[in-house]
């Protein structure tokens, strides 16, 4: 886990994600306290549980890119999902346990890239003398290869072709190789073998057979492939599982999106799979319990979960008491103002403004945007979601495209490849979409 000090997540957040600055100095602690936690004496470590913690705030506002932008920070296992995708243990669906088991994968994943990046010298070394097999084959020189000159010549055939591989004079070649592709259950039986048991899931992989095929590559091709097989033969796999477990156990995050989703009261008519049931099955999980994967059983007590939602129908209190308590920090993302708009299209890293400069440029047309044109754009959709549905920063991108409408679609033939976007240019695009109200509610 990297050891970044809480202001400094919030310096990296604050180059993509404007204002929001509670929302973002509560992900920054909770992520520090489990680099504290690893800190303290082993007695101790296991009585600190994680502060869980509820984002709550209209749609646009940053909630899913700050899950997104931590994910790249932190360097722990993370994973982001929404919890309307599942539904209650014993029903069709996804349970909400296959959460902690995609959480696994994505840890099994870092893990399997580190071990990999140790062991690529020898991989590398090992891929090299089998791609010389490859080019240059046993008994391909005939019998004379048997006596002692024979054997000297085609050493010295390989050394020179070793030279040329080096080279990168070889990348082109075109040769044969063996390959070996396990099939997996999810691939055999789909969404029903994403649903299955675990125990299942292993009975069945036991059974599948390996797809064995000789596949023609070039020698540039070929490297990537047989690189793949030699550092799987060098790592150790079991240590791959173990390794992952632990750091899932011990730093793992969980993103839950859309959480006021599976909020509200409960359904009079019949079970509520997708609601009620959601949040009784998440109820153990949260609070720490033990959830059985294919690579070992993994304790969920010491995963931090980070919920969010907009909750426009529905309100945190309509959340079951005993969850409510597993989110103890509360953190409420501001609606966006006007000036956070114009923020939004200056100052982020992934701006809209200069996304938009980069595809026109790759036309060959130069975009320049004026101060009044930016603040034209920001009031636009500022006053837009005050007038119709408060969709936050998202607006933006609608404004922008309809902004750049024309020009995206004229770019590759225009005669003069300069663009500027004055306030006035911004207000002739929008004028009659923005003057019709109800036309508005459909383009805007």
């Amino acid at each position: 886990m990297k050891n970044l000090t809480p202001k400094e997540i919030v310096a990296e957040l604050d180059r993509y994600i404007v204002g929001q600055a509670d929302g973002k100095r509560a992900v920054a602690v909770a992520v520090r306290n489990r680099w504290r936690r690893q800190q303290l004496p082993e007695q101790m470590r296991q009585d600190v549980s994680p502060k869980n913690i509820l984002m709550i705030g209209p749609t646009g506002v940053g909630k899913t890119e700050i899950a997104r932008r931590l994910a790249s920070l932190t360097g722990a296992p993370f994973i982001k999902v929404e919890a309307t995708k599942y539904t209650e243990v014993g029903y069709h669906g996804r349970d909400v346990e296959s959460m902690i088991r995609d959480l696994l994968d994505s840890s099994i994943a870092m893990v399997r890239t580190e071990m990999t990046e140790d062991v690529k010298a020898p991989a590398e070394q090992h891929v090299e003398e089998r791609l010389l097999d490859y080019l240059l084959p046993r008994g391909e020189s005939g019998p004379s290869f048997d006596d002692e000159e024979g054997k000297a010549r085609r050493q010295r055939t390989r050394d020179k072709m070793h030279e040329q591989l080096r080279a990168g004079e070889l990348e082109d070649r075109m040769i044969e190789i063996a390959t070996e592709e396990k099939a997996s259950v999810v691939g055999v039986l789909g969404q029903a073998g994403m649903e299955m048991d675990v125990e299942m899931q292993s009975m069945f992989e036991k059974m599948l057979p390996s797809r064995r095929e000789t596949r023609k590559l070039s020698v540039r091709d070929a490297r990537k492939v047989l690189f793949s097989q030699e550092a799987e033969k060098l790592i150790d796999r079991e240590k791959i599982h173990r390794t992952a477990i632990d750091r899932v156990e011990q730093s793992g995050i969980v993103f839950l999106d859309e959480i006021d989703k599976v909020a509200g009261p409960e359904s009079k008519q019949g079970p509520d799979v997708s609601r009620q049931g959601v949040q009784r099955d998440l109820l153990p999980i949260v609070e720490g319990s033990t959830v059985v994967t294919k690579y070992g059983p993994v304790k969920t007590d010491h995963i931090l979960f980070i919920a969010a939602g907009a909750f426009h129908s529905s309100k945190p209190s309509d959340l079951m008491p005993e969850l409510q308590g597993r989110f103890p920090i509360r953190v409420e993302l501001q609606d966006l103002t006007k000036d956070d708009f114009v923020r939004i299209l200056r100052e982020p890293q992934n701006a809209l403004t200069k996304q938009q400069t980069a595809l026109l440029g790759t036309e060959g047309v130069v975009v320049e945007f004026s101060e009044d044109g930016i603040d034209a754009m920001a009031q636009m959709a500022f006053d837009v979601n005050r007038r119709s549905q408060n969709i936050g920063a998202r607006r933006l991108y609608t404004i922008l495209e309809r902004v750049f409408e024309t020009i995206s679609f004229e770019a590759p033939d225009m005669p003069e490849k300069f663009v500027r976007i004055t306030g006035d240019f911004v207000r002739e695009r929008l004028a009659d979409v923005v003057k019709d109200e109800d036309l508005s509610k459909f383009i805007l």
